[in-house]
């Protein structure tokens, strides 16, 4: 079926799209107003950024896995954290599954080097992980499937071409709710991070240094404003 051969990049999809590389402090229009308020954290050394991973995944790993037994019980929650050791590769951490279902969250070593200190690294690591337990892939590949089969039947109707109609119709549906699926990870990766001793308002502050996306249509991820007042207010409530 074509739309099997459409979407088989889309099973392989991550909840989470590239964080945009640090170059220098967002500006005009696209800054965080948070930026302009409180000054980033000073840049650890290499030594420092590796120590600090290496204590928040003994920390955030095991609080992440509770939470998610709690929540989705039939879901495999035995985590497993890589890094990608790729020096090219731009800060990103992301979720996805392995062949067997095992949910795999990755760093770049970019982003662990980025990272200012380990409230940082835990509220990425609360985030990816909440992707898992909210089911967000098995949302977003229903989203984009279903897409893609609406976007064929329009285009065939219209007299279009079938294959780019299920392609748009595919992106589309799998970007439908990917930004309320990034303030839903926010919310419960804040639970997370706080549960396991950091400071995940602290943590967020890593919006302050990256470009915002603004409240773009089609787009991936919320305004940082948004992201980081949806930390506030659910770390408030803990």
């Amino acid at each position: 079926m074509r739309i099997a051969v459409i979407f088989a990049a889309v099973l392989a999809l991550a909840a989470c799209e590239p964080i945009p590389t640090e170059t220098s402090s967002p500006s005009g229009s696209e800054a965080t107003p948070a930026a302009t308020q409180t000054p980033a954290p000073p840049k650890v050394s290499t030594r420092q950024a590796q120590a600090n991973f290496a204590a928040v995944v003994r920390q955030v790993e095991p609080v992440a896995e509770r939470e998610c037994r709690r929540r989705a019980p039939d879901l495999n929650c035995d985590f497993k954290i890589v890094v990608q050791s790729d020096p090219r590769l731009p800060p990103n951490a992301f979720q996805t599954l392995d062949r067997t279902g095992r949910p795999i969250i990755g760093f770049t070593l970019a982003l662990i080097k980025d990272a200012r200190n380990r409230d940082e690294i835990a509220f990425v690591m609360g985030h990816e992980t909440a992707h898992h337990i909210a089911r967000h892939l098995e949302k977003q590949r229903q989203s984009a499937v279903g897409g893609a089969i609406l976007g064929g039947l329009v285009a065939a109707g219209l007299g279009l071409d079938v294959d780019a109609g299920q392609q748009l119709g595919g992106t589309v549906g799998a970007r439908a709710y990917s930004k309320d699926n990034e303030l839903e990870a926010d919310a419960l990766g804040t639970v997370i991070a706080k549960r396991a001793g950091f400071d995940p308002v602290k943590g967020a502050q890593f919006f302050t240094r990256i470009p915002d996306p603004g409240d773009r249509f089609l787009g991936t991820h919320p305004p940082n404003r948004q992201r980081i007042e949806t930390v506030r207010r659910v770390n408030s409530q803990l």
